[in-house]
């Protein structure tokens, strides 16, 4: 009988050395480090397809009291979230074998609008396009979201260019 033999990929985490990882596995490893944190921003929009760039780092979303994973090989972004901003719009997603909360599709065209600034207008604008092209999100989900988040005002003038 021959086990498998396994890594040290971070501190206190381990994977299987012959396994075979999904393009999302880092969304695993930070997911494992900090269970209460989510994936948003650019790499929810990886995970989501809603753009053809791959991000550098995984964008996390964190309370803003706790503590950043540490012992990484990937590179983390962090958001501080507080409040409805940790829950409202987020799905869990199993990757790898790991419950991975992640951004739904219309919760992260919203944070893109939001923090433009950090991301891009240009990446936003594409990932709004995108998000109605492929019908991930109605206009209706897009406008409770951003109400929930108190980000109506920021979304309006992109909404209303759409129409």
């Amino acid at each position: 009988m021959s086990l498998a033999r396994s890594l040290r990929v971070g501190r206190g985490l381990y994977e299987v050395a012959a396994a075979d990882w999904t393009a999302h596995h880092a969304f695993a490893e930070v997911a494992k480090l900090a269970p209460n944190g989510v994936i948003c921003l650019l790499s929810a929009l990886n995970f989501h397809e809603l753009t053809a760039q791959i991000p550098f780092a995984v964008w996390l979303g964190i309370d803003p009291k706790a503590h950043p994973p540490l012992g990484l090989k990937v590179d983390v972004r962090l958001i501080r979230f507080s409040g409805a901003a940790l829950t409202v719009g987020v799905d869990e997603h199993v990757v790898d074998g790991v419950p991975v909360r992640i951004t739904s599709p219309a919760r992260t065209v919203v944070d893109c609008l939001r923090y433009r600034n950090k991301v891009g207008l240009d990446v936003a604008l594409e990932a709004l396009r995108d998000c109605r092209r492929l019908q991930l999100a109605t206009v209706d989900e897009l406008w409770q979201c951003a109400g929930r988040l108190r980000a109506a005002n920021v979304m309006r003038p992109y909404l209303e260019s759409l129409q």
